[in-house]
């Protein structure tokens, strides 16, 4: 089992950053309500990834990894970009003909480059430099690639585990940024800021 101190430490980063966001939406627009879900999920994958990684269990967690930063970029592409069709399939009630409807839904590259020319850059290049650095590894760990073959090999250290954690919780304080523009509280996302920088060992080096 990894060394506790980190997560403990993470857990309460968690506690307060969730405290700060606990907050009505903006308005009751489809628009922000299906970028809300987007944004939660990824925070629920943040919590699993955290878990996961507690119990020294790295493959798995990566994979949630890569699905808490998919679900961050959702929620940023459909407050940002998304066409109001898009957003009609996403909410819509889940039957076999409404799965089919949104099954060619834009993915990952598709969302980044409708990012780039419609989000605030600020948002656009943190998502951008996170898949420049992980995409690849993250790949290889959903598709039993090199990565993950690897490691469940020869085991995984410490210092991974950490790191892992690191750059969930950097991916999940900038969903708490995305929630506090969906709360229509901007300003909010200083304060943010401010408490992660309280919980330098439990963040990543800047990209």
């Amino acid at each position: 089992m990894p060394d506790d101190d980190i997560f403990d430490k993470t857990d309460t980063l968690g506690e307060k950053l969730l405290a700060l966001i606990d907050l009505p939406l903006f308005d009751d627009s489809l628009r922000i309500q299906t970028s809300d879900v987007a944004c939660s999920l990824s925070l629920e994958h943040w919590q699993a990834a955290r878990a996961l990684l507690q119990a020294a269990l790295l493959p798995s967690a990566l994979v949630v990894h890569r699905a808490q930063f998919e679900a961050l970029t959702r929620s940023c592409w459909v407050l940002f970009a998304a066409s109001d069709a898009h957003i009609a399939k996403l909410a819509a009630t889940l039957t076999l003909d409404t799965e089919r409807a949104a099954k060619n839904m834009p993915q990952m590259a598709d969302m980044l480059a409708d990012l780039a020319k419609k989000a605030h850059p600020n948002a656009y290049q943190a998502l951008a430099r996170f898949k420049d650095n992980a995409w690849n590894a993250l790949n290889s760990y959903a598709h039993a690639g090199i990565h993950p073959i690897r490691r469940h090999a020869e085991g995984y250290p410490t210092k991974l585990l950490h790191d892992v954690l690191r750059n969930t919780n950097g991916l999940a304080v900038i969903s708490c940024m995305q929630a506090a523009v969906l709360s229509g509280r901007q300003p909010l996302q200083r304060e943010l800021l401010h408490v992660a920088a309280q919980y330098p060992e439990c963040m990543p080096p800047p990209l």
